[in-house]
């Protein structure tokens, strides 16, 4: 029977990428992690020794914590949270059960830019459609959920990046970026080994639609259309990209459990 304060590497794969997902903490020790420096998507390293300094982090959400074997390390620390009053559970296995499940990605640490602050920067082109919102979105969901990001004048994006400390993407000539008939939002799930069977099927949406070849997938006119429109419903960057937000959870619900259903009137009518 499974412990009250337990998370299965299942349970938290459909959690992970959704508005629901929890904190995600590696609390591995630091030699454990050198061996094998990769992360749970989301995730973020902290010392387990550091219950204050996580405490200020969580302020009260939901978190999981994993270790390399899901006992003493991750078991400890989901207690004494759950003494401060904090929802934690740990994960079952730890990471090297999370190793074992062919579906479960693992971003690799050295992918990751480095932080300003107390998250990633990015900056793109402003006036933001398809690739410029989708890589945020998947950034957020998938590798740091408290990734920022700028949106300034199409000439300044590589100046802005230098002077702030930021990482620049879907520009011309910089490492996060199209890659022959590949967009951005490809070279983000090749860089953080984020190829599941659900984000392959929502890149190639994506990829039809940033590049204007709608054959490789009918859904990309429609998410072109919702991309136009959002620009046209926002003059606000930020205030487009918490929209498109949304949009890009449904799409990544319908990439994994719902694109084998239609629709039609009356329903069920003979095909």
């Amino acid at each position: 029977m499974a412990a009250p304060d337990e998370i299965t590497v299942p349970q938290l794969l459909r959690l992970i990428g959704t508005p629901r997902a929890p904190v995600i903490v590696d609390i591995s020790t630091d030699a454990d992690f050198n061996a094998d420096p990769f992360l749970i998507p989301g995730a973020f390293r902290h010392p387990h020794e550091d219950l204050a300094g996580l405490l200020q982090i969580l302020r009260g959400r939901r978190v999981v914590m994993v270790c390399q074997k899901g006992l003493k390390l991750s078991q400890g620390m989901a207690a004494r949270l759950r003494g401060e009053g904090i929802a934690a559970e740990y994960l079952s296995g730890g990471m090297s059960g999370w190793r074992k499940h062919p579906e479960a990605p693992r971003i690799p640490a050295a992918a990751l830019p480095e932080k300003v602050d107390v998250a990633t920067l990015w900056v793109t082109r402003h006036r933001p459609k398809i690739d410029r919102i989708a890589c945020p979105w998947l950034i957020r969901r998938f590798v740091d959920p408290g990734a920022r990001f700028l949106y300034v004048s199409p000439g300044e994006v590589i100046g802005v990046a230098e002077r702030f400390g930021a990482t620049a993407f879907d520009v011309e000539d910089v490492f996060w970026s199209h890659r022959g008939e590949n967009c951005s939002f490809d070279t983000m799930l090749d860089e953080f080994h984020l190829h599941t069977t659900a984000l392959d099927r929502l890149a190639l949406v994506i990829r039809a639609a940033d590049t204007n070849r709608h054959d490789l997938a009918p859904e990309a006119a429609g998410l072109l259309a919702f991309s136009v429109g959002l620009s046209r419903q926002y003059r606000d960057d930020l205030a487009q990209l918490d929209a498109g937000m949304a949009l890009y959870d449904a799409l990544y619900a319908w990439a994994r459990d719902g694109q084998g259903e239609g629709h039609d009137w009356p329903s069920g009518r003979a095909g």
